[in-house]
């Protein structure tokens, strides 16, 4: 079994790449099945829930040609089956694209109830919800979303609630029905953007992406396009709290500023100094920082997906401060682990934690409950005293491609090791 093991102390100095957003790409690779013609994307992360997904595409008989690491060309013409198999999607979240990219191209798909991380209740009503208001029969059976029309007629649909998932399939499904459909009260997260860019460069007509209501016009076939991934908004909040949780000096690079403002302002309230220029950001952490309440929220609110970088950050910050989790109820999992490392966090009501603030944390053995917490427990072994080691970390890779490299490229001490005489080199050579 792979861990991370880390010597902390080190701050973090130098420049690093963002790669391309994960979240954005899941859904760019299903809308790419939309049409029969060459569709070629760049900027692809090398991760484990991308590559699974290009596995998912090629099993349905699509063409999957990796031009390079980053470059994939993508031909569905070939595709011989709208039903994903259990196996690929039990690994990730993000299959349930497939449902609203299938329906809209071939008015049938099925696919199973989707897998991912256990952070908490994430049901796909709001997409089923829409699907059915294109005209759409939908059914779950047997473990499956099946779904079915005749043809897809646009329709004026409300979501309950904000949801990147459901604002990302119905706006695929409606690609391609007859008519106008208007999406109200949608997610407005940069990747929901990236998407309907995405769209409209094979031929959509979508409007309103990053506002409330999305409108788009129904058209009869898609073709192929060039389309390169936006930067990893998530990437860079974990590099900008590691570099303030070590009190290092680091550049992002390939980065859009704009998508970063939620953690930028937070990392400034509490002392770092944050620069931001026409695709980097740059952070210096301070030796003094201080407490801060931070909020999630949906965009351009703060990310749930860096609550535990800014709660691991906060630990090491002077005062107490508090961490309230509005999106989903399983995401403190990592609190205990982090508690075995010094750290004084306390969860009240299940969605807000008190951190108070303490000198320092020491190395310990921890588990990663999942993607974002465990990428935030690398970063409080970077910070922390001594040796931290990070077991479970199959979740890190998910989606964060080669984490440990970029970390170690800033003067990081850490190493993916496999066996127990890896990790004692690792010592042996760390010191």
């Amino acid at each position: 079994m792979e861990q991370y093991i880390m010597k902390g102390g080190n701050p973090l100095v130098g420049d690093v790449a963002i790669g391309g957003a994960k979240n954005a790409a899941l859904g760019i690779l299903a809308a790419s099945l939309m049409t029969d013609e060459d569709v070629l994307i760049e900027n692809l992360p090398d991760v484990n829930d991308i590559n699974v997904m290009l596995e998912a595409i090629q099993a349905i008989g699509a063409s999957v040609k990796r031009v390079d690491r980053h470059t994939v060309k993508i031909n569905a013409e070939g595709i011989s089956d709208v039903s994903i198999e259990d196996e690929y999607m039990r690994r990730i979240r993000a299959s349930y694209y497939f449902i609203g990219a299938l329906l809209g191209k071939y008015k049938s798909a099925r696919v199973p109830l989707p897998g991912g991380c256990n952070i908490g209740s994430r049901p796909i009503d709001l997409h089923l919800k829409g699907f059915r208001a294109l005209g759409a029969k939908v059914e779950i059976e047997r473990g499956a979303v099946s779904a079915h029309a005749i043809d897809l007629v646009g329709s004026h649909i409300y979501l309950d609630k904000v949801s990147v998932g459901a604002t990302i399939n119905i706006m695929m499904a409606a690609a391609l029905a007859e008519g106008q459909t208007i999406i109200e009260n949608v997610a407005k997260e940069p990747h929901v953007v990236d998407v309907a860019n995405f769209l409209n460069s094979m031929g959509a007509s979508i409007r309103g992406a990053g506002t409330d209501v999305i409108r788009i016009r129904g058209v009869r076939r898609l073709h192929g396009t060039e389309y390169a991934v936006i930067p990893d908004q998530i990437e860079a909040g974990t590099f900008m709290c590691a570099a303030a949780v070590t009190r290092g000096d680091v550049t992002l690079r390939n980065v859009i500023p704009k998508h970063l403002e939620s953690i930028s302002a937070k990392l400034r309230e509490i002392g770092c100094e944050v620069s931001e220029f026409d695709d980097a950001v740059r952070v210096v952490g301070r030796a003094h920082q201080t407490r801060t309440n931070v909020n999630t929220q949906v965009y351009p609110g703060f990310p749930t997906d860096l609550q535990p970088q800014i709660t691991v950050t906060l630990a090491l910050a002077e005062g107490t401060s508090i961490v309230t989790e509005s999106i989903f109820e399983n995401r403190f999992k990592y609190v205990d682990e982090l508690s075995r490392m010094g750290g004084a966090v306390k969860v009240v009501e299940g969605n807000v934690a008190i951190v108070t603030g303490v000198e320092k944390l020491t190395g310990a053995q921890v588990s990663a409950p999942d993607l974002r917490a465990g990428a935030a427990l690398v970063i409080a072994g970077l910070a922390a005293e001594g040796y931290t080691v990070v077991d479970d970390i199959e979740y890190i890779q998910r989606g964060y491609e080669n984490f440990e490299k970029k970390l170690a490229s800033l003067g990081a001490m850490i190493e993916k090791v496999d066996s127990e005489k890896a990790a004692r080199k690792f010592q042996l050579k760390a010191g």
